[in-house]
């Protein structure tokens, strides 16, 4: 089973299509047609089940040796679940993640945004 084609994703209020470009085995990336964003789900599953969702954001900035010229710049954001081969339904996993989702978006993203700034 895999997520509907296109995903989309908004960063600083501009939406953008991602097809998916590879699938393979329990993998898939989606990209942007410029592919500076990419979008990437993974599976590992062993011992303990391993599941990854990944974005990956590129931009084109001046360089500061040569600020004529533009070089890429790229940043990543993921989520792993780490779970163990039994013991945790998705249900339980999944409150979890909807209790880790609550706490890292309270009031404005406060806690992302100290934990930007080198706080911890």
């Amino acid at each position: 089973m895999s997520f509907s084609d296109p995903l989309s994703i908004t960063v600083s209020s501009v939406t953008t299509p991602l097809p998916r470009v590879f699938s393979e085995g329990s993998e898939s990336h989606y990209s942007s047609s410029d592919g500076l964003i990419v979008v990437t789900a993974s599976h590992d599953v062993g011992k303990r089940a391993r599941r990854m969702l990944r974005v990956d954001f590129s931009k084109l900035s001046p360089d500061p040796f040569k600020p004529d010229e533009n070089v890429r710049r790229s940043m990543s954001n993921y989520m792993v679940f780490d779970i163990p081969s039994d013991g945790f339904s998705n249900a339980e996993a999944l409150a979890v993640y909807q209790g880790f989702k609550t706490l890292i978006t309270a009031s404005s993203d406060a806690l992302v945004t100290k934990l930007l700034g080198g706080e911890s």
